[in-house]
């Protein structure tokens, strides 16, 4: 009797991964809706259009993107999170939706590890320090040293309240012990050009939308907050060198499906996933952006936004900053 038991659980299962490795076969056999949770013609959006079209091409069926944009990208992740978990729905995910909201907010209405499996992560991307020209610091060193004498003095710019760039930035402050006055705007372009201005000290932008006014000489980039240096910025350090060993903050983003989709589904998306990121166009395009190309398991990839769950959600609560 318990023989037989043991015979119908193995023949259970091996039906199970016979199923498990036909719907893989099969997938997908009809469009995929790819949702990316901003505005169209963001860096998201750009970013999934570039991989996915790829994607297409290597699977033969479209891959429609399809932008949900509001309310921080909550709205949008929280309509993957709740569709059908069989890999016809994705999620363009980032720093913001996957990492930061379930800090910032007192309530969201998905939870950033249970309510999905993540796929692959694409890319990573640092945030540079960049100063007026008029501001005499030349460098990190005396920028801290002005801004220990002079709390609050120092006003620095970011895309907007509880924005990945302003919590790189309370992580900086937390590390260097200093205090300096965060300005936030609606949007990374207007936040990058009043720091040109003069309107604030200094602003904290995205490595692809400051480079250029950095090499226009606009503006004076001090420092990266990724561990190395921004190939499109080799000249200028990082904060990790410049003084705080193993300071890192840095955005990306990577695909996710609903939760509980097939693991067979899982493992097919990221192989392909994976195959468009090693493809020339997609890595100089990316690069032009300064977009670093991350790839990996989908094991990997959940591990890591753990871990930036809590390192953000850690960073928001010491800041005390809530959006409700």
């Amino acid at each position: 009797m318990q023989l037989s038991k043991y015979i119908v659980a193995i023949i259970t299962i091996f039906l199970a991964l016979a199923s498990y490795n036909t719907l893989a076969d099969d997938y997908p056999s009809r469009p995929v809706k790819v949702i990316v949770p901003f505005a169209a013609g963001g860096g998201a959006d750009i970013v999934a259009r570039a991989v996915f079209q790829k994607v297409s091409t290597q699977l033969g069926q479209p891959f429609i993107i399809e932008n949900k944009g509001s309310a921080g990208g909550i709205i949008g992740s929280d309509s993957v999170a709740k569709a059908p978990p069989d890999g016809y729905t994705l999620l363009l995910g980032q720093t913001g939706p996957n990492a930061i909201n379930p800090a910032l907010f007192t309530k969201i209405p998905y939870d950033p590890i249970k309510d999905f499996s993540p796929i692959i992560q694409l890319t990573s991307y640092p945030y540079v320090l960049a100063v007026n020209l008029n501001l005499p610091e030349k460098n990190l060193v005396e920028l801290v040293a002005f801004a220990k004498t002079h709390p609050g003095a120092i006003t620095f710019s970011t895309a907007g309240n509880g924005s990945s760039a302003q919590l790189a930035a309370e992580l900086f402050m937390k590390a260097s012990k200093i205090q300096m006055t965060h300005v936030p705007y609606k949007g990374a372009g207007p936040a990058l050009m009043d720091a040109v201005a003069g309107v604030v000290s200094m602003t904290f932008g995205d490595a692809g939308s400051s480079t250029p006014m950095v090499l226009d000489n606009r503006i004076r980039a001090i420092a990266v907050t990724s561990k190395n240096r921004s190939r499109l910025l080799p000249d200028v350090p990082s904060i990790a060198e410049s003084g705080y060993p193993g300071f890192e903050a840095v955005a990306w983003h990577g695909i996710l499906a609903p939760a509980k989709t097939p693991p067979a589904i899982i493992k097919k998306l990221n192989q392909e996933i994976a195959k468009a990121l090693k493809d020339p166009e997609i890595r100089t395009r990316f690069s032009k952006d300064g977009l670093e190309i991350v790839g990996g398991s989908p094991e990997d990839f959940t591990i890591y936004i753990k871990a930036e769950v809590d390192k953000w959600g850690k960073v928001v609560r010491e800041s005390n900053i809530k959006l409700d």
